[in-house]
């Protein structure tokens, strides 16, 4: 299955949501948007969280490193890590190739999905890239 990136939502700090309803909870996945990757070019290192940590909505849960910079991966939701891409940070030029399948970050059990209405849709995040670049 592929995912479609103008179905998912987006934080400002371009990482992308997709919601799913897995036996009655809410499953966020995460991962880092195709403009994102395209700004930080050549990345070296990535650094993820543990599974069952619990993180705020706009809190720092990770970071990847390009030759360029070292930028900090944000949660667009809060809830706990129910599970992290751990073969990602040892095949980063599949996050570059292949963001919105091959490059999920990490998967979130929603507790609080009021985080998820201050998100954007692909159109609006379209247009802050625009804006931005």
């Amino acid at each position: 299955m592929s995912r479609d990136k103008s179905k998912l939502l987006y934080a400002e700090t371009h990482e992308w949501v997709d919601v799913s309803d897995e036996g009655g909870q809410k499953i966020a996945t995460i991962g880092i948007s195709d403009f994102a990757i395209e700004q930080l070019n050549d990345l070296v290192y990535m650094d993820l969280p543990e599974v069952g940590k619990t993180f705020d909505s706009g809190e720092e849960f990770g970071e990847v490193e390009s030759v360029k910079a070292v930028s900090p991966l944000y949660c667009p939701v809060a809830g706990e890590i129910v599970e992290v891409h751990a073969d990602l940070p040892d095949n980063l030029d599949g996050l570059n190739d292949d963001p919105y399948d091959f490059g999920w970050v990490i998967k979130i059990k929603v507790s609080d999905d009021s985080g998820l209405a201050s998100l954007m849709d692909y159109p609006t995040y379209q247009k802050q890239c625009a804006e931005s670049a």
